[in-house]
């Protein structure tokens, strides 16, 4: 591979790595798929980088479950849902347009939907990392 496809690469996994982050703070914002364009970026480019991602004790686990099929468990479900819709309640308490209060509602109806038909891990389950790690991290 050559080095300005490797760079290129490496910087669009650095973005969606940090854009993952942001996502697990901002409400609309996805997480795992940008952390998933993250890890296939990282695996094209650079071994170090795609270890310390699947690694991390948090990021890594997302993109394990995802990845197994596993689910997220029911709390994170609630977690997940209240953060969604917390600050865009008040978003939309605080707008003025009808069309934009509309919009909002419809999409945090539509990603609360997306995340409770997402499979739910047992209450005994442990998440992905959470009792080993990816081989070679």
């Amino acid at each position: 591979m050559n080095r300005a496809k490797k760079a290129l690469l490496i910087a669009a996994g650095s973005l969606c790595v940090a854009l993952a982050v942001l996502g697990v703070f901002l409400p609309l914002l996805p997480t795992t798929p940008f952390l998933l364009l993250a890890s296939a970026c990282y695996l094209r480019s650079s071994e170090r980088l795609h270890g310390w991602l699947m690694g991390n004790r948090v990021l890594g686990g997302y993109i394990r479950n995802f990845r197994e099929r596993r689910g997220i468990p029911l709390r994170a479900k609630f977690t997940t849902v209240a953060l969604l819709w917390l600050p865009l309640l008040y978003s939309v308490y605080r707008l003025d347009l009808l069309w934009l209060e509309v919009l909002l509602v419809l999409m945090g109806a539509a990603w609360s939907v997306v995340i409770f038909r997402m499979k739910t891990l047992g209450e005994g389950e442990p998440a992905a990392g959470a009792a080993r790690r990816e081989p070679g991290a």
